[in-house]
């Protein structure tokens, strides 16, 4: 398979946008990506979107208003997951020379939904019985805490390192730093989960460009390459599961660092799915970046912020940067970019050089999640 790289990344800051349509939040992005890699709308090969609840036809209602028609467009409806679905279809259909350049697209509006947890499919025995995000991640934190012995001031850190990263990202959706009392004191949304521990919901945009080698060299940008991209979906388990030990997230990542052939101690800088305060203390052993059971001190040490082994999530996550859920796998993509790319400016991860985005998708019963995708990204010395 040949190469597939990103010349261009661009978002729109996350919010509450209630009055702007799918095509109002993508556009912006959009013609910033096609733009800033130097293209033309003309010169898109192929168009990829993920998005959760667009409806039919999305990408399309997006990019005829900058005239681009007439070349394949998917829709890629993978959950949380969709986003970052829509870039792995486009890096293979870029490493199989298919296409030479590919626009990939992450929208979501959930203003729409006017508030509270977002809808699931009623078919589902999990769902009728009350399973949604906020009860499913609850459930982990309980057992997280139960298990290591440990207290709700520990999942508090989360939230208080994400606002403080997030304090420095203009496209982040919450911008005030917190303090573990006010994180404890806020409301209780799902015990032990309190509101600022819960990721914001909102709407929000996101695109990049995805390139073969030939137009990368024609192009002459900063550019990271897509080493690593791995898809999974969920493996249907009856009975117990280990609600610490996510093998979704764990098999992906283990495919992932072997297809780019490195290591997490390798990584320079995260960003994972934390849709919930206990999803990165539970992540950063799944993915590697520290020993089973040792999460707790990883993030008391300070070894997951600036300055710490690897720097996990510095645009501020999902916690505050906002989860517009099928924006956020490509939302997490153009982070990356920018900060292998030295253009992230005051969160800026010092010699960043390889990076990785996580995120997964979906509650369904009997299954783990429904997706989970990860990139693995590294800078490109010279053209």
């Amino acid at each position: 398979m040949s190469r597939a790289f990103i010349v261009s990344g661009a978002m729109i800051p996350m919010g509450k946008h209630r009055n702007s349509s799918y095509s109002g939040l993508a556009v912006p992005p959009v013609s910033k990506a096609i733009r800033d890699a130097g293209l033309e709308p003309c010169e898109i090969d192929a168009v990829y979107c993920g998005h959760a609840f667009g409806g039919m036809l999305t990408g399309q209602r997006i990019v005829k208003e900058i005239g681009i028609g007439g070349v394949p467009i998917f829709n890629v409806d993978n959950a949380c997951s969709g986003g970052a679905s829509a870039l792995h279809l486009a890096w293979k259909s870029v490493c199989s020379g298919e296409h030479g350049a590919a626009l990939v697209i992450g929208v979501d509006k959930l203003t729409q939904f006017g508030g509270g947890t977002l809808p699931l499919v009623a078919e589902d025995i999990e769902v009728r019985n009350g399973m949604v995000m906020p009860a499913l991640y609850a459930m982990r934190a309980r057992r997280y805490l139960y298990e290591r012995s440990e207290s709700v001031d520990l999942l508090a850190q989360v939230s208080v390192k994400a606002r403080r990263h997030g304090a420095m990202n203009p496209f982040a959706q919450l911008r005030k730093p917190t303090s573990v009392e006010e994180v404890v004191a806020s409301r209780m949304i799902s015990d032990p989960l309190t509101l600022l521990q819960c990721c914001p919901t909102g709407d929000g945009a996101a695109a990049v460009i995805v390139v073969n080698d030939d137009i990368r060299k024609r192009l002459a940008l900063p550019t990271v390459e897509i080493r690593g991209s791995v898809l999974h979906s969920g493996t249907p388990t009856s009975g117990f599961r280990n609600m610490l030990r996510p093998e979704i997230t764990r098999d992906s990542a283990r495919d992932a660092f072997e297809q780019a052939g490195i290591g997490p101690q390798d990584v320079d800088v995260v960003e994972l799915h934390d849709a919930f305060s206990i999803a990165e203390l539970v992540y950063y052993e799944a993915l590697g970046l520290c020993e089973e059971g040792e999460s707790a001190s990883f993030l008391a040490s300070g070894q997951s912020t600036f300055g710490g082994a690897v720097v996990v999530n510095p645009s501020g996550g999902l916690l505050s940067k906002g989860h517009p859920v099928g924006c956020s796998g490509v939302a997490q993509v153009v982070e990356l970019y920018w900060q292998l790319t030295g253009q992230a400016g005051k969160r800026q991860v010092p010699n960043a050089r390889i990076g990785m985005t996580h995120v997964t998708g979906g509650g369904i019963a009997r299954l783990d999640h429904g997706a989970c995708a990860i990139h693995i990204l590294t800078a490109l010395d010279g053209i």
